[in-house]
């Protein structure tokens, strides 16, 4: 079974929509790291918390990351096979850079619809739109057409 790994901002965004239940039905066992939850400042029940193990690599990606996002890749490097929701630019490149699988929170809905877990992107987009959450128009379309939306 793949390990799915997620970061901060992920968690946050979906708490403030108040649509944990999204990724709790897409991924029964999402893992984080302590410093994830620590920058949370909550712990959903279903949440495994498991640390990296090699401080060299979290200490090497520390430089220009937040703690979370240091802590998350650090792990997934770990992690064979695993998937890592990021959604913070630097944390995605430096991710890629790796060569690990990443998604965003946007991605998580067009799996979400195609899973049947939601039947609407659109509905969830609007709800982000009243947070803070970055979301340009240009990416908002693409996400709706994606979705089919």
């Amino acid at each position: 079974m793949r390990k799915v790994i997620v970061d901060a901002s992920c968690l946050i965004l979906y708490k403030k929509i108040d649509r944990l239940d999204i990724l709790q039905a897409l991924f029964p066992e999402l893992i984080a790291t302590q410093e994830v939850i620590e920058e949370c400042g909550f712990k959903p029940g279903w949440i495994q918390v498991k640390s990296f193990t090699s401080p060299a690599k979290y200490l090497a990606l520390i430089v220009g990351l937040g703690k979370g996002e240091a802590s998350s890749i650090a792990l997934a490097m770990e992690t064979d096979h695993s998937l890592l929701i990021i959604d913070e630019k630097k944390g995605r490149k430096k991710a890629r850079e790796l060569n690990l699988e990443i998604v965003g929170c946007l991605g998580i809905l067009l799996l979400a619809k195609k899973l049947g877990v939601i039947e609407s992107v659109k509905q969830i987009v609007d709800l982000i739109d009243n947070t803070n959450f970055r979301l340009s128009p240009t990416l908002r379309a693409k996400i709706l057409k994606e979705a089919n939306e």
